[in-house]
């Protein structure tokens, strides 16, 4: 079997392995934005997947690796959807997403979903860590502990770092709105 073969059943392994938790995790995210986006599940997962490259495995180092990565990869693809819906200046209903949880609650419509990408660029420079568990919490869907494990921290970090992260994100969104 030559390389080239080699790699392209290596992808095919490493993608029905991760696929269902992939689909888990775009529910979670459709699910916080009350289903409104006409960017369905699947095309969620299969845009996020092929925003990852060459699917041999040989680029991860690890489970944590991979799935950062693929929050990472969804909230591309949920940004370069914004940026279209809001080149097309298409009226209707406007999708509303959810970041909450306790003390700091951000409801911010789909559109505003670019606004939330510059703001993650900035807490990144500030904390990476910190733009890490928001990517995994709100778009990757994960919860507390999965993350937790995920990053190899306890869990009490993970809460402490995304009441700090949603504060971040709220002052920051907050300064960037004129209306504010």
């Amino acid at each position: 079997m030559s390389t080239a073969a080699n790699r392209e059943s290596a992808g095919d392994e490493l993608y029905a392995r991760v696929y269902d938790e992939l689909k888990r995790m775009a529910r979670a995210h459709r699910r916080r934005s009350d289903g409104r986006t006409s960017l369905s599940t699947t095309e969620l997962v299969h845009e996020a997947f092929l925003k990852l490259g060459p699917a041999d495995g040989s680029r991860w180092e690890g489970r944590a690796h991979f799935f950062g990565a693929a929050s990472r990869a969804m909230r591309q693809v949920l940004v370069d959807f914004a940026r279209r819906r809001h080149a097309a200046k298409r009226g209707g209903i406007a999708t509303r997403v959810t970041l909450e949880d306790g003390d700091a609650l951000l409801d911010v419509e789909l559109d505003e979903i670019i606004a939330i990408d510059a703001a993650l660029d900035r807490l990144d420079a500030v904390d990476e860590r910190l733009r890490q568990i928001v990517e995994l919490r709100f778009f990757g869907g994960f919860g507390e502990r999965e993350v937790a494990e995920l990053l190899g921290v306890t869990t009490r970090t993970i809460e402490r770092n995304w009441l700090k992260a949603r504060l971040f994100l709220l002052r920051e969104l907050a300064h960037d709105d004129p209306s504010a």
